[in-house]
């Protein structure tokens, strides 16, 4: 018996018109289709993007999850990656990897990914599901928290590195991302969005405050939104029970009648 590991498979590669590869693992099956949306620094391999894929194995659904520019797989530099840029990406996946309707997971940044994917393509979108959004973070929670030194550092070097809790080196952030970012802020206006709506959402969530989806609801136009807050829940999501709920969540979204 050969006890040597299996490799998982490569990714494949769609490519965009400006030339750079974006990485992707597709599973074929029925619609709707799932597609996953990672967060600020995260990338396809993350456990709830696998937990996800998985649970659409098991179901037959077809999922689509990928790496957004200079993450992961993906080409490019992740400094040089912006919003705009990656819900670029988001809707070149939902346009060139998927067919008929599509629930959107999106985890984090992903959250803001997927509304922005959701107004360029309504139709394509039978649902969505955030996992702790984070909407307009870029000018509501990251400007709003960098010291004076900090924003003056910004506005020098063009970039300026913050403490991370989830590993030992500093983040960085790029004026290039807040100014973009201004650009695509939702929290603003009404979203002429109808599809089901779900959130979860930790509130001890140290970077993403549970405010945030509460003011997220108010801003959709669809009356079908629900949020779940977890008392003790963290910004990840990503312990057993909070992938048995996220399952239980996204199961739900795709047994609804279309």
């Amino acid at each position: 018996m050969n006890d040597a590991t299996v490799a998982p498979p490569a990714p494949r590669i769609l490519t965009r018109t400006d030339g750079t590869a974006i990485a992707y693992h597709r599973t074929p099956g029925k619609s709707p289709g799932v597609v996953f949306l990672p967060g600020f620094m995260s990338d396809m391999t993350s456990g709830k993007a696998l937990f996800v894929e998985a649970l659409c194995q098991a179901r037959g659904q077809a999922c689509l999850r990928f790496d957004y520019f200079g993450c992961g797989a993906s080409s490019g530099t992740f400094t040089e990656g912006t919003i705009g840029r990656w819900a670029g990406d988001a809707v070149a996946a939902l346009d060139g990897l998927t067919e008929g309707p599509q629930v959107l997971v999106g985890s984090s940044m992903g959250g803001w990914i997927m509304l922005l994917a959701a107004l360029a393509r309504p139709g394509r979108v039978a649902g969505m599901l955030g996992i702790a959004p984070a909407p307009d973070f870029t000018e509501d929670l990251l400007m709003q928290g960098l010291s004076a030194e900090q924003k003056a550092t910004l506005e020098r070097d063009g970039v300026v590195y913050v403490h991370s809790l989830y590993g030992p080196d500093p983040t960085p952030f790029t004026q290039a991302l807040i100014e973009d970012g201004r650009r695509h802020l939702v929290l603003r206006r009404r979203m002429p969005l109808t599809c089901p709506v779900r959130i979860l959402h930790g509130m001890r969530d140290p970077d993403v405050p549970w405010q945030t989806s509460l003011k997220l609801c108010q801003m959709l136009e669809s009356d079908d939104v629900e949020i779940q807050f977890v008392k003790a829940g963290d910004h990840r999501l990503s312990q057993p029970h909070d992938l048995d709920r996220l399952g239980r969540t996204l199961e739900a979204l795709l047994n609804a009648p279309q």
